[in-house]
């Protein structure tokens, strides 16, 4: 296989690729293996190689450390851990894990259950891939010098993408912790000389 069959193959895949509906989730408690195993099955089409994953058990255990990913129940994952994990593997390459820690944990804040924040996450994951596997299609018939522009496009693109999401979570941050401003019909207090 050529590379720009193998780019229009990945592309089509992408295009297709659906995260799996909550419903269709796993119920059951996994263990370590398993849910590396599921993970790698669901995320697949991320990983540059197969020698390169996107999440393994030191980094599952590093989440759980640092608070990010709950602690498991008996060493056992439920379907809310698969989510939380889902969202950190696809976050992890764009954000810091304090950024994303803020986000997972704005989403338990906010009152909205897991389904309900996995649907959204979901949503804007297909939609995303989708527009830029579509870009990428249309560009595979233009040749390698096409496809080339198009890849640095797609990674200026990205490296605004993660500026302008970091920049709103660190002034969505500072926010909650600079004291709100005086108005301006509040009296200034005198200052003595």
């Amino acid at each position: 296989m050529t590379p720009s069959e193998a780019i229009a193959k990945w592309a089509r895949e992408g295009e297709e690729a659906v995260p799996t509906p909550w419903d269709r989730l796993p119920e059951l408690y996994l263990y370590m293996d398993q849910v590396i195993t599921y993970m790698h099955s669901q995320l697949s089409l991320f990983e540059r190689t197969d020698d390169n994953p996107l999440l393994t058990s030191s980094m599952i255990n590093n989440y759980v450390k640092s608070g990010v990913l709950e602690r498991p129940d008996k060493k056992k994952y439920s379907r809310n851990h698969l989510v939380t994990l889902m969202v950190i593997c696809m976050l992890k390459p764009v954000l810091s894990l304090q950024d994303i820690a803020s986000l997972v944990r704005f989403g338990k804040e906010s009152g909205e259950d897991q389904q309900t924040l996995y649907e959204s996450y979901s949503q804007a994951q297909t939609e995303a891939l989708q527009r830029v596997c579509r870009r990428v299609e249309e560009c595979v018939p233009q040749g390698e010098d096409a496809l080339r522009r198009l890849a640095m496009e797609l990674a200026l693109e990205a490296n605004s993408c993660r500026a302008a999401a970091e920049r709103i979570l660190c002034e969505l941050g500072n926010a909650k912790t600079e004291p709100p401003a005086k108005k301006e019909s509040e009296p200034q207090a005198e200052t003595k000389e």
